[in-house]
């Protein structure tokens, strides 16, 4: 029995086939192949190669149309735009008067038609935004960039753009904005606000920037209000998503198509601000009532006036339930509950009076004068306070009292700095027309050359020092101050007819501290300016600058290239880009990290930066939109003589309230 062959021997390998002993067997099994089934494959594999062919064609048939009816959408919308936004007979679009066609009713109602069967005939097909899962880790190539050429003649136009949440297909209605009721401004033609000039090649080098910072944002700590891009975590403030909110306008003014969409889906399907959380009032009020005004006044799209209306309404609490003019630092966005801020019973003089600009421009939308009520109580009880000197206010206000705090520190630095801002701001906001915002500007800055301004030894650098307890002298200059270089430059320009004499000493103040900013950053190692600078005033030091170790720290602040922004944009001296471009290389040889960008504990040496891990939003919201405006080409993007920017660098449109 054990001998005989009663069973079939089978060898078994570990190993698969190889590719060559596959390739003998499809060999052996076509030779086996009859001539039929021979000729039925070749039939088989021609009409799949046919189909393939037709079905390719087909597609890019398709797209093409698709693609012209697109463009014949935006063409129609453009002129239906133009006609509705403006004056039926005559109208202006930027500094270029233009004759329209008279409109009789006939030619009216046809028009409407028209806007109606655009709306009708175009609709887009709904975009799904894909978002990864947080926290992922993509390897060592994360850092990685590439540079990206933007269309912004594809911007979308939020009037049309249906957006979708992963996984809930949830559609949001976003009406056409030129259906939106309300009023309308000559100044506002939302979509043509939109650079159409060439980028430059420093501009792409800046979108790259943005790009950067907005991947690590949105990897590793979206929704949230800030990353920590070493560790990869998040931070919440607010618990808003404040690096969503401040990056809108950049995105949108940049051209970035997809991250704009992003940015926007998470306002209109995700954004709640109905959270039992205490909000600082000027911080929210700068960055987020800021954001979704200037984004409604660029795009017309009513998402963010409804934002606005509800941030605004929880805001103004910390106002009207004060016992004094001065408002409460912090309320609850829920309850409504306001209180002094908790570390100490004094707001700050910077907190209380720039909240101006935002709370009247919401309105001027809305038509409903409490809020610029509300606010205009605060400035002119400010106004009539007893307690400055020369112009000069004291950086300590008490909410319960209405006063300010004996003995404080003048300053235009933190704590300070912003109501100087506000001030030439304000009046310019109103078409120059309410005096009194300009009066206390101008014997402000009377006040800081009186007590506040020196020049440093060796060099001459022109500083803004402080008065500490409102007496005594220090040489001691934020980097915050850095914004007054800008402020006197475009206050200059637009006091010249009246003050002639004060205009140009103004104008020449600017560019002394806008020099003196600019020493800030380039006689560090890094390059990178220290958050404090002191300046020598002693003839045997041989440097003008003095910078303490605890002062070293750089926050990826925006006050410098701001000022550099207005002295281009104003003075046409090239400088002021050239000195941006070097900061912005600075910040991407000692800021930039695989997650994004970094503060930095030490500018004083290269090799041990000691990265703080933390990106502000105000890097995106600030830093890098001067920056991108510095670098275009586009004297009418953005315009100074129609916007003026937020302290958060959120444009506002200059118009009457009256």
């Amino acid at each position: 029995m054990y001998g005989s062959k009663d069973y079939v021997s089978i060898p078994v390998s570990d190993s698969a086939p190889t590719k060559k002993s596959r390739s003998f067997s499809l060999i052996r099994i076509w030779k086996r192949a009859t001539r039929c089934q021979k000729n039925l494959i070749f039939l088989v594999l021609l009409l799949t190669v046919l189909s393939i062919l037709m079905y390719s064609n087909q597609i890019s048939k398709i797209e093409e149309e698709e693609m012209e009816a697109a463009n014949q959408w935006r063409q129609k919308r453009r002129e239906a735009q133009k006609i509705k936004s403006h004056n039926i007979d005559t109208g202006q679009i930027g500094d270029n008067q233009i004759q329209l066609p008279q409109l009789d009713d006939q030619k009216k109602k046809a028009l409407q038609e028209l806007e109606n069967k655009i709306q009708k005939d175009f609709q887009r097909k709904p975009v799904v935004i894909k978002q990864g899962p947080p926290f992922r880790h993509n390897g060592p190539n994360e850092g990685n960039m590439q540079m990206v050429a933007v269309d912004i003649e594809n911007i979308p136009d939020p009037v049309d753009s249906q957006f979708v949440n992963t996984g809930t297909k949830k559609k949001v209605e976003n009406p056409d904005p030129l259906d939106i009721p309300g009023p309308k401004d000559e100044n506002l033609i939302g979509d043509a606000m939109i650079s159409q000039a060439p980028r430059t090649e420093r501009q792409v080098f800046v979108v790259n920037m943005m790009k950067h910072a907005w991947e690590g944002y949105k990897k590793y700590a979206w929704g949230h209000d800030h990353l920590h891009p070493i560790s990869r975590r998040h931070d919440d403030w607010f618990h808003v998503g404040l690096t969503i909110l401040d990056s809108l306008d950049t995105l949108y003014i940049m051209g970035m198509k997809t991250e704009y969409d992003e940015a926007r889906n998470f306002v209109a399907n995700e954004l709640s601000f109905d959270k039992d959380v205490d909000v600082n009032l000027f911080e929210c009020t700068i960055r987020v009532l800021g954001s979704m005004l200037s984004m409604y006044h660029l795009s017309h799209d009513r998402i963010y006036l409804d934002k606005a209306v509800d941030i605004g309404n929880r805001l103004i609490p910390a106002l009207s339930q004060s016992p004094s003019a001065v408002p409460y630092s912090d309320v609850n966005l829920k309850t409504g509950k306001v209180h002094p801020p908790k570390w100490g019973p004094d707001s700050t003089v910077s907190e209380i009076t720039s909240i101006q600009l935002e709370f009247r421009d919401l309105s001027f939308l809305t038509g409903d004068m409490k809020y610029k009520d509300a606010v205009d109580k605060v400035s002119l009880h400010v106004h009539n306070l007893a307690g400055k000197r020369d112009g000069l206010v004291p950086m300590w206000i008490n909410a319960n009292r209405g006063n300010f705090r004996a003995g404080s520190t003048l300053t235009v630095g933190a704590r300070a700095d912003s109501y100087y801002e506000y001030l030439i701001k304000l009046w310019l906001q109103t078409g120059c027309t309410e005096s009194m915002y300009i009066d206390d500007y101008l014997a402000a800055i009377k006040g800081m050359q009186m007590h506040l301004i020196g020049e440093s030894i060796p060099s001459g650098l022109t500083y803004v020092g402080e008065l500490l307890g409102g007496r005594t002298p220090s040489a001691k200059m934020d980097h915050l101050v850095c914004f007054l270089g800008g402020s006197l430059a475009l206050g200059s320009v637009n006091i010249k007819s009246q003050h002639p004499k004060v205009a140009k000493e103004h104008m020449q103040l600017a560019k002394n501290i806008t020099n003196t900013c600019h020493e800030m950053y380039a006689r560090t190692p890094t390059g990178l300016s220290p958050e404090i600078t002191y300046f020598n005033l002693n003839q045997d030091v041989r440097e003008d600058l003095v910078i303490k170790p605890l002062d070293r720290h750089n926050l990826l602040r925006p006050e410098t290239v701001e000022s550099y922004f207005y002295l281009w944009r104003i003075t046409n001296d090239t400088k002021y880009r050239d000195w941006g471009w070097d900061a912005a290389q600075a910040f991407e040889k000692y800021s930039k990290v695989p997650g994004g960008y970094t503060s930095i504990k030490n500018v004083m040496d290269p090799r041990n930066t000691q990265p703080m891990d933390k990106m502000e939003s105000f890097f995106l919201g600030e830093t890098l939109k001067y920056l991108y405006l510095l670098f275009s080409d586009d004297r009418n993007l953005l315009p100074l003589n129609k916007w003026v920017f937020n302290t958060e660098a959120h444009p506002l449109p200059i118009h009457s309230l009256k």
